[in-house]
Formats: structure tokens, sequence, C-alpha cells
């Protein structure tokens, strides 16, 4: 629960990057001891969502332009073997619960409700290639690149979400493997040029002070 809680204010940017996360205030906050704390504070390190000094504790991460891009490039490089693996698997059940998901995305309009939507869309595709160490590396990657939800893109990736799962259905495997390129590259460019110009603004403003 603590973990949750700490993650979803990170992602509506509640708590900021290097922000300092004090376990004691914490502890306080939350009720309870500082045990639970360092347990969800270390979840969240693993997931990349917070740092650890060794004499300024606990903060906010943040993520570059260029980090954002590796991400992109690790999961493009796993998504496509695990999609590849899982379209011999994948069954008419399957399939169906992966549409259902697509129409809830529809009418979803909080955007971490949309961006665990998306989750929910790829993990159901991609969980018959019976890979649990491939997904848990996959889930982690997406809650990371969920910090910065693409609200223009949402049209567009519905589209190439249903291109995907249609091409899946006729076990087109080339064609869905393209999509999918398509797919991360694109969900990689508007936080990359996001994060760049907020550099950009950044700097532009300690130069003027």
């Amino acid at each position: 629960m603590i973990t949750e809680a700490l993650r979803e204010a990170i992602l509506r940017g509640i708590l900021k990057g290097g922000q300092r996360l004090g376990q004691e205030e914490l502890a306080a906050q939350f009720g309870v001891s500082r045990l639970p704390i360092r347990e969800a504070l270390r979840q969240l390190e693993v997931e990349g969502f917070v740092l650890s000094y060794p004499h300024r504790g606990v903060v906010v991460s943040t993520l570059t332009p260029e980090e954002v891009q590796e991400i992109s490039e690790i999961r493009l490089a796993l998504e496509t073997l695990a999609l590849r693996l899982t379209i011999p698997h994948l069954s008419e059940d399957v399939l169906q619960q992966a549409d259902a998901i697509l129409s809830k995305i529809d009418q979803e309009t909080d955007l971490l409700g949309w961006s665990e939507l998306n989750w929910q869309f790829h993990k159901t595709l991609y969980t018959p290639a019976n890979r649990p160490r491939l997904l848990t590396l996959l889930k982690n990657l997406y809650a990371t690149a969920n910090r910065y939800p693409l609200t223009s893109y949402k049209a567009q990736s519905q589209q190439e979400h249903r291109k995907i799962l249609e091409a899946c259905r006729h076990r087109e495997t080339e064609t869905a493997l393209k999509i999918l390129e398509q797919h991360i590259e694109a969900t990689a460019k508007m936080p990359v040029a996001y994060l760049k110009r907020e550099n950009s603004e950044d700097a532009s403003q300690e130069i003027g002070n």
C-alpha cells in the first residue's frame, strides 16, 4: 500500500524529481514504523523511481532524455521478443481479453488509469509466451516510462494497439512486430522532446539569473 501510494504520488507529480524522502516523516505520515517505509523505498529504487545516496538519503529520481531513449530501446528489444514468442500460443480467449481492455482504454480519462490499462493490454498479449522473468522486466520498464503519460498520443496509440491485435489474430507475426516497433519508437519521441525542451528552459532561466 505504501509503495503504491508513493509511486502514484511520483507519477502524478506530487513528489517531484530531486525531492528528498525522509523515512521518519513518511513513517509519521502513514502511521507505521520505519521498516515498511524502508521496504517501500527499496522497491521504488528497484523500479527506478527513487535513488539512495549515502549522506543525502533517498530522493525522487529524474530521467534524462538519454535515459528515456534507452528505456525505449530496451523495450523494443524485449517486447518484440515477447510478441514473437507469444503469437503461436494466443488463444481466442486471450485475444478477446485484450480487445476488452482496449474498450476500457477508450473510456478512461484518468492518465494513470490509462497508463495501467496500457500495460494490462500488452501484458495480456505477452503472458502466453510463458516468460515470467521477461514479463517482470517489462513491467518495471513500463512503470518507469509511465512517469510521462502521453496525453496527445492516445488516439494514435489505440489505432496501433488494434492493428497489433488484428495482426496477432491472423498470426501475421512480422506485421505485428513491425507495428509494435513503430509503436514503441513513437512513444519515446514525445517524452524525449519534452525533457529536452524542459532542460533547455531550465538552462535559459539559470543564464537569466
